[in-house]
């Protein structure tokens, strides 16, 4: 047995040195799409793998939907013969090294749904006919690695080493980030044995600039649900602090500013209107779900999830109270949202608070219209198509209240501040006081 397992690896290291290894990417997202092009542009065959045809044939066509790869490197990566996106799960049993990037959310119990991993696990095993390096990327819990796939490949008499190598290394992209992308940023590792570990090292170490090997795959599922808890829990901790400033006539982003000047022990988070996209809203829950299986219940947890999303209902509050001032009833009022992707200079409106935003004032019959200059249209409660005003400014005039909840860089805030009647400023956008505004952790 000591000889197959050490012909399998020494067959598949040596292809990985060489690069003739063929390697996959399930799932061409926001994680999946750069690494698939990371992966081509060192050189590698990339077959990326997606369930939705319409993505799939834009991208053979050279055209991106990812704001961080433009179409000039996709077209480069599929003519140099290095890329090609299929919905032909097929494709997996010309693969050497395949690396899974799904989607892992939440079901309506807050609890993790796993369904999509299942599936590509059961995909991989029916198309396993010789060995290949697994590489799970999708955030999810401890023990997900070992449960669901080494677990399900090995009952239906599949061997580690032999017939599959399992590592887990957790995404961790930022989309828009121009400084820290896939290729820059750290990748941990986690082997579900020494030989996947070193693969895997093999692998990503020839494509990205630093991996990061760790004893376990159960430490790398941990190591992401950290990073991103530990991200929660001081939002919701400087979110309230806002909204303590706001009762206290305190100005939160003048204390921020004035801690961060301390040269160690403080690092500056900074409040807004709730959090979004797939981590932050998401990872906690995947680690409280797993804590509570253990008899463990995470009061941290459960008090920043509380915290983060009631803040839409403060944003609410907040632009109430502005109209009130003026005479007006939220009811009819003709209200502009500017942001709807979750962060500034995107175009993700996963999880974005803006939405939570627009459809409760959509219920309190408010008239409500939303511009973000990187996003043309979302989708609301009922799966009905919301279009957006897809510009660097309007008639802001036209509006009785303007809320401003992403901080794009090209939105004409100067425009904003010159025309509109009342403002509310959840990003602090405006650092004077002025009576026609109302801004998050600072009043007036």
């Amino acid at each position: 047995m000591l000889n197959i397992e050490k012909k399998a690896k020494e067959i598949l290291m040596h292809k990985i040195q060489t690069k003739v290894a063929k390697v996959g990417v399930i799932g061409l997202g926001y994680v999946g799409l750069p690494l698939a092009m990371e992966l081509a542009s060192a050189g590698f065959q990339v077959v990326g793998i997606d369930i939705d045809s319409s993505k799939v044939h834009s991208l053979n066509e050279g055209e991106s939907h990812i704001i961080d790869i433009p179409n000039e490197q996709v077209i480069s990566a599929i003519q140099s013969g290095h890329f090609q996106a299929t919905t032909d799960f097929c494709k997996l049993s010309e693969l050497d090294a395949v690396s899974v990037c799904v989607p892992t959310p939440l079901n309506e119990h807050q609890e993790p749904d796993v369904s999509y991993m299942k599936f590509v696990a059961e995909k991989i095993e029916q198309h396993l006919n010789h060995p290949i390096l697994i590489l799970l990327e999708s955030t999810t819990y401890p023990g997900t690695t070992r449960e669901l796939f080494a677990n399900y490949f090995d009952a239906h008499g599949k061997r580690a080493d032999e017939d599959y190598f399992l590592c887990f290394s957790p995404e961790r992209v930022d989309p828009g980030n121009v400084q820290f992308q896939t290729k820059s940023i750290p990748k941990v590792i986690g082997g579900l044995t020494a030989s996947s570990g070193e693969l895997a090292e093999a692998l990503y170490g020839s494509v990205l600039d630093k991996v990061v090997l760790v004893s376990s795959p159960e430490t790398a599922e941990m190591s992401k649900l950290l990073e991103n808890t530990f991200r929660s829990i001081n939002i919701a901790f400087v979110n309230e602090m806002a909204l303590m400033c706001e009762r206290m006539g305190l100005n939160i982003w003048e204390a921020i500013d004035a801690a961060a000047t301390k040269p160690f022990g403080f690092m500056p988070f900074y409040p807004g209107p709730g959090v979004g996209g797939h981590c932050i809203p998401l990872d906690p829950m995947y680690l409280h779900w797993k804590g509570k299986q253990n008899k463990f219940f995470n009061q941290f947890i459960e008090t920043a999830q509380a915290i983060n999303l009631n803040m839409p209902y403060h944003v609410v509050d907040k632009i109430q109270e502005a109209l009130n001032n003026q005479e007006k009833s939220l009811k009819n009022a003709n209200i502009l949202l500017v942001g709807a992707a979750y962060k500034a200079n995107i175009n993700d409106v996963r999880e974005s608070p803006t939405l939570d935003i627009y459809e409760i004032l959509t219920e309190k019959e408010g008239s409500i219209t939303i511009l973000d200059p990187f996003v043309p249209s979302f989708k609301n409660k009922m799966g009905e198509e919301v279009a957006v005003i897809q510009a660097e400014s309007c008639d802001f005039a036209a509006y009785d209240c303007v809320v401003i909840l992403t901080k794009h860089s090209t939105v004409d805030y100067t425009r904003l501040l010159e025309e509109s009647h009342v403002i509310v400023d959840m990003q602090y956008i405006y650092k004077h006081a002025a009576s026609n505004i109302y801004k998050i952790g600072g009043g007036k």
